[in-house]
């Protein structure tokens, strides 16, 4: 897990769909704002969503927003814009495996260089 710049470092902003921002509004009470900030916020996991991705590459990225609410959104890279497509509140399965990273990034690594 990191943060955006570590899996994307060419990015400069946000590509906004008014449909797809809308819909995460009105299906979901997901706003822009909160959208964006679960990719600025630590921790963040990022994965590939081949099943969608048949026209264009797609991922899931699980994180939080600045206030702590628990996010799932989908989103593609065009140029080097991130386009999200839709965002919502995590599945119960969403939020098990965001927390086993949580705690995994918390967990205090070993010193390798200690005898």
């Amino acid at each position: 897990m990191g943060l955006l710049p570590d899996y994307f470092p060419d990015l400069t902003g946000f590509q906004w769909d008014a449909g797809n921002s809308e819909k995460n509004w009105l299906a979901h009470d997901v706003t822009q704002a909160e959208t964006e900030q679960v990719f600025f916020n630590r921790p963040v996991l990022i994965m590939p969503d081949a099943a969608h991705s048949q026209v264009e590459v797609r991922h899931y990225l699980l994180g939080r927003t600045s206030p702590g609410r628990r996010l799932t959104v989908v989103f593609t890279i065009r140029e080097s814009l991130v386009r999200p497509i839709m965002a919502r509140g995590m599945s119960g399965r969403e939020r098990r495996l965001y927390a086993e990273q949580e705690h995994a990034e918390e967990a205090p690594q070993a010193d390798s260089s200690i005898p």
